[in-house]
């Protein structure tokens, strides 16, 4: 079923337009792949850049919820940021990132590597499914990840939100060790397993205190 792809905010397409019409921002890029291409480029699948983790994401669901009822906390998320493919023809050449400042959207970074055959190749895997949803992605920076995140209301404001417990998580590659790349997961699945390793190991307890040693005897002159 085909997704609903959100529009990204106009002054973030315009800041990659106007990006791509720069030599000197294609050129400081160093993307090979970028560099080398003859023709027009396009942005092309802007998909908004949720990001989880950090102080307090997940305080409000206990040890307790996270082991044994898998789902039943709310994550917190916040949008970071909007990123596009960057299409020469029918083929994705590199990513272009932006980011939210005071003055508005702006131009990040191009960039190219694993995420992009990785996104493309997920975002096929979802489209093969009967159910129709608003692609978006979720990173997760402590644990160096990031998926593709199915959200199940396509009318909803991809800039808004966070994970229903019914919704997808694709893993995208490269995947932390233990988690398989491009095996979907429902959210209340995979959160769970991504909440125990935010957690934070507990301290160790102190060592007990050693024995006052006993007082020395003394010889009487």
């Amino acid at each position: 079923m085909p997704l609903h792809v959100p529009p990204a905010p106009a002054p973030a397409l315009r800041s990659v337009l106007a990006a791509l019409g720069s030599p000197t921002a294609v050129r400081d890029a160093r993307t090979p792949a970028l560099q080398s291409v003859q023709g027009p480029l396009s942005p092309e699948l802007p998909l908004p850049v949720h990001t989880l983790g950090g102080p307090g994401v997940l305080d409000h669901v206990t040890q307790e919820d996270r082991t044994t009822a898998p789902g039943s906390g709310t994550p917190r998320t916040r949008l970071t940021g909007w990123r596009f493919l960057i299409r020469s023809g029918d083929r994705s050449v590199a990513a272009a990132d932006t980011m939210l400042t005071a003055d508005g959207w702006t131009f990040s970074r191009f960039f190219e590597g694993p995420y992009l055959p990785s996104t493309e190749r997920a975002l096929r895997q979802a489209e093969s499914l009967t159910t129709a949803y608003q692609p978006r992605l979720l990173s997760v920076p402590e644990l160096y990840m990031l998926t593709l995140w199915l959200h199940g209301d396509t009318e909803a404001d991809p800039g808004a939100g966070a994970p229903a417990p019914t919704d997808i998580l694709v893993p995208l590659a490269p995947a932390p060790p233990g988690i398989a790349a491009h095996r979907p997961h429902r959210v209340a699945e995979l959160l769970p397993v991504i909440g125990l390793r935010l957690t934070p190991a507990p301290p160790l307890a102190p060592a007990p205190a050693a024995a006052p040693a006993p007082p020395l005897l003394r010889t009487p002159a």
